[in-house]
């Protein structure tokens, strides 16, 4: 088969699984390559045939594959068409994310040909404490690209609509040392002992805050309002901080105890993982 056509589809409100999409689908080096950002709209009720390629891209949040994402691919579905799964955590774990992600696609008629588990700068990350700052860099996007065109070669020796399912649950699994697990246990208990209230949202400093807007812009759920930045509404947000990172004033935070648990316990960068 060759790969005249490729679609990606990325749900990415902090641009790491964007760039990692990116980076796999341009090593499928296509004839024609479409991108579908699924950020703050759904994907278009659509049958991909089985002469596409399809790469999905999410963001993992706390385990799973971000909801939002799940539902904005709800109107997309294949022909027995092949399907790249992208799985983008933040150093610590992706847990059964890539797993759900291949159920939910392979429900839809896809068959998942290759998979790839990356890490992206973790939403809670900050200056004052970082968790996988600076990721996807460039190894990382150029690993994604050279997985690309192995995809781009594996595909070659198939026919349309013959693809053979991959077991996504082979690719290794990251793990906390055993120290790094005592922390987390002991920082999470503690945590829980001292019953302080968590965060639900960012908050806004009104003295930093100019109004400009960029927040409620690039916020996926509409939690933020224009002309209204100061205020974001807890039931609606999804914890992304997406608004927080693109915050040029950093009016915008959001000081949550986890940030320091994640930056104490997973400060070892772990590597991308790929299975063809």
């Amino acid at each position: 088969m060759n790969v005249s056509e490729a679609q990606l589809y990325y749900f990415s409100p902090t641009h790491t699984s964007k760039r990692v999409g990116e980076a796999v689908a341009a090593g499928l080096q296509a004839a024609r390559l479409v991108e579908n950002d699924l950020t703050h709209t759904p994907a278009d009720d659509a049958i991909l045939p089985s002469s596409s390629v399809a790469v999905v891209a999410v963001p993992v949040y706390r385990g799973s594959v971000a909801p939002l994402a799940l539902e904005r691919l709800q109107g997309l579905h294949g022909d027995g068409t092949p399907v790249v799964l992208l799985a983008v955590y933040g150093n610590r774990d992706y847990e059964h994310a890539l797993d759900d992600l291949d159920r939910f696609m392979t429900e839809r008629g896809f068959v998942t040909v290759a998979a790839g588990t990356f890490v992206g700068e973790h939403s809670y990350s900050t200056p004052q404490t970082p968790v996988a700052a600076g990721r996807p860099d460039v190894a990382d996007l150029q690993l994604a690209r050279r997985f690309g065109e192995k995809v781009r070669d594996k595909l070659a020796g198939y026919e349309p609509g013959r693809f053979v399912r991959l077991e996504v649950a082979r690719i290794p699994r990251p793990e906390l040392s055993w120290l790094d697990k005592l922390r987390f246990v002991w920082y999470g208990l503690g945590l829980k002992v001292s019953k302080k209230p968590m965060p639900v949202a960012p908050v806004t400093d009104p003295g930093q805050c100019n109004g400009c807007g960029v927040c409620a812009i690039v916020c996926p759920t509409g939690a933020i309002a224009a002309g209204n930045e100061l205020h974001t509404d807890a039931s609606r947000c999804i914890r992304c901080c997406a608004c927080v990172k693109s915050c040029r004033r950093m009016a915008r935070s959001f000081d949550t105890p986890f940030a320091k648990i994640l930056t104490a316990c997973c400060a070892r960068p772990k590597q991308p993982h790929v299975l063809l």
